[in-house]
C-alpha cells in the first residue's frame, strides 16, 4: 500500500533529487578537550548507500546524532533534504526527521507491543489521517516486504534476533522515508543471519531508492551492501570509495583495518 505523501518544507524544490539528500560539510565536534569529529565531509544521494566504518569511539554515532539533529556541530553543517539541521526551526527539523527511517543497533522494539503494533507505531503517531483499516493494510504490506508475513501477532521476545531486525526495518519504512539510517544492522547475528539482512537491505534500497547510511564494524556487510565506504580514524574520513579503492590504498591505517582479522 502506497501512502500519500504529506506536504512539508523538505519536499520543496530546494530538496530536489538532483541534490544530495545528505550533505555533511566540514563538520567539527568536540566534547570538552576531546575532539570527536575533525572536518568530516561527504554526501549521499537517493539510491546510494554509504557505509561508515571505523574503530570504536571514532565519532560514527555522534555523526548520526548530528544528521538527525539531536546534536549540534561546533562548526560546519549537516544539510539534510535541503535543511541545515543546526540552523533551522524545530518545525522544519521535525519535517525532515519524519522523512528519515532509523534502524537501531538492537532493533529497539517495544517489548509490550506485538510485532505488528511496533510497525504501526509511527503510523499511529504521525499519520492520523489514515483509517484503522488502511493502517492495518499498510502494516501487513510492510511485514510481507521484510519477510515477516504471519508473524505480526508475536511479541518481540518470541522471535529471533534476525526477525527483530526485520521488524525494525519494517517500522523504519512505515512513513515511506527518503533517508534510511542503519546503526550496526547486523550486530549480534551469525554470518547467515547477517547475510540475510544484507540482502534485505539491498532489496529495500533498490525498491525505494533511499539515501542510506550504514554505521557498522562489519566489513563484509559494508562490502556487500554499500555503494561507497567511508573509513574514519580520529574523527576524520581517511578514505572514501568502493572496496577496491580501500584495498589499493597505501595508507597504513586503511591496510590495518581491512586485514585486522587475517
Amino acid at each position: 500500500m502506497q501512502l500519500a505523501q504529506k506536504e512539508s518544507p523538505a519536499n520543496s524544490d530546494n530538496a530536489s533529487s538532483a541534490e544530495p539528500a545528505i550533505s555533511i560539510q566540514d563538520v567539527h565536534k568536540s566534547f570538552g578537550s576531546q575532539l570527536v569529529l575533525d572536518g568530516v565531509n561527504f554526501s549521499v544521494r537517493r539510491g546510494e548507500t554509504l557505509a561508515v566504518l571505523g574503530r570504536s569511539g571514532t565519532g560514527k554515532s555522534v555523526l548520526l546524532r548530528i544528521i538527525v539533529g539531536l546534536q549540534t556541530p561546533d562548526s560546519g553543517a549537516a544539510v539534510i533534504l535541503g535543511t541545515n539541521m543546526a540552523a533551522s526551526s524545530e518545525q522544519d527539523i521535525n519535517a525532515v526527521r519524519i522523512q528519515m527511517g532509523f534502524l537501531f543497533q538492537h532493533a529497539a522494539l517495544y517489548d509490550s507491543l506485538t510485532v505488528e503494533e511496533n510497525v504501526a507505531f509511527p503510523l499511529v503517531h504521525h499519520r492520523r489521517d489514515l483509517s484503522a483499516s488502511d493502517r492495518r493494510d499498510c502494516v501487513q504490506d510492510l511485514l510481507k516486504e521484510v519477510g515477516l508475513e504471519g508473524h505480526g501477532a508475536k511479541m518481540p521476545a518470541n522471535i529471533s534476533g534476525g526477525m527483530q531486525k526485520r521488524a525494525g526495518l519494517a517500522r523504519a519504512l512505515a512513513l515511506e522515508p527518503v533517508i534510511l539510517l542503519l546503526d550496526e544492522p547486523t550486530a549480534g547475528l551469525d554470518p547467515i543471519g547477517s547475510g540475510e539482512i544484507d540482502e534485505l537491505i539491498i532489496s529495500l534500497q533498490k525498491q525505494h531508492q533511499l539515501a542510506s547510511i550504514v554505521v557498522t564494524h562489519d566489513m563484509t556487510s559494508a562490502r556487500t551492501m554499500a555503494t561507497r565506504i567511508a573509513l574514519m580514524n580520529k574523527g576524520r574520513v581517511v578514505i572514501e570509495g568502493n572496496y577496491q579503492d580501500l584495498e589499493q590504498s597505501e595508507d597504513k591505517f586503511v591496510s590495518q583495518f581491512l586485514h585486522r582479522d587475517s
